[in-house]
């Protein structure tokens, strides 16, 4: 069974232009061609499009696109991989949509605030054990004792300049695959490095962080940056394994050039 290029448009919410488009790019070819000329999608395409939509919503750019469908072509275990993501996070967004409706109703009967119900879905501390076991628990002491240290504006001001650096770097990782793309050594790549390097110098209970610190060794970015390549989570953040790739890449330059 296959589709035709119209009533795919249609179940996809893009349009046939979108399709083609895809098409010339060898990201997504027709399963066949007819007699009219119109294109046809079978069940394969039909997984591929759903692939490329949902990297295209991390903020993957189409060469980037093409670099993950290229890399990781069982397109089961990829799935896998995403809905386990998407589901994390979807009941991490519904703890927080619970948690804000109430305060909102809260207020509004100008009733008295319960602390403990404000912050489900905001917990920092889901990946205690991990840090401890990767950086030791001292490691995880001292960065939790600073992020509960700070007010609820610090924390949302800090939330948002991690949130620009993740996005800065998505979009430096997708103008990377294009034809003269950025340059991982490039000055605009090592500018993010450089703040990168310096979130990083901030948190207390990091290499070289905290008030004071010197920032993270050599050997210590460099780990990150395979951490982030080969931990699918950490991909996710940016846009994905070739996009995790171009973070490790100016990373581990910006070490060479620096530390």
């Amino acid at each position: 069974m296959d589709w035709s290029i119209q009533e795919i448009a249609r179940l996809a919410s893009t349009t046939s232009r979108t399709l083609r488009h895809y098409g010339d790019l060898g990201l997504l070819p027709p399963s066949r061609i007819g007699a009219n000329g119109y294109r046809y999608y079978d069940a394969a395409a039909l997984v591929r499009l759903q692939r490329i939509l949902m990297l295209r919503a991390l903020g993957l750019g189409l060469p980037g696109i093409r670099e993950v469908l290229d890399h990781e072509t069982d397109a089961a275990r990829a799935l896998g991989a995403h809905l386990a993501w998407l589901r994390g996070e979807r009941d991490r967004l519904d703890r927080q949509i619970g948690s804000v409706e109430h305060t909102i109703t809260t207020l509004n009967r100008k009733e008295q605030l319960m602390a403990e119900n404000m912050f489900d879905g905001f917990d920092h501390t889901e990946h205690k054990e991990e840090v401890e076991r990767r950086w030791g628990a001292a490691a995880w002491a001292s960065g939790d004792a600073w992020w509960r240290g700070m007010s609820a504006a610090e924390k949302t001001a800090w939330q948002q300049r991690q949130e620009r650096l993740l996005a800065d770097w998505r979009a430096a990782a997708s103008a990377s695959g294009a034809s003269g793309g950025l340059d991982p050594a490039g000055a605009e790549a090592q500018a993010l490095a450089q703040r990168q390097f310096d979130w990083l110098r901030a948190i207390p209970g990091t290499h070289g962080g905290g008030p004071g610190g010197t920032g993270p060794s050599k050997e210590y970015l460099a780990g990150l940056g395979e951490m982030y390549v080969a931990d699918g989570r950490f991909a996710a953040n940016y846009g994905g394994p070739p996009g995790a790739a171009f973070v490790r890449a100016a990373l581990l330059a910006y070490a060479d050039r620096n530390l």
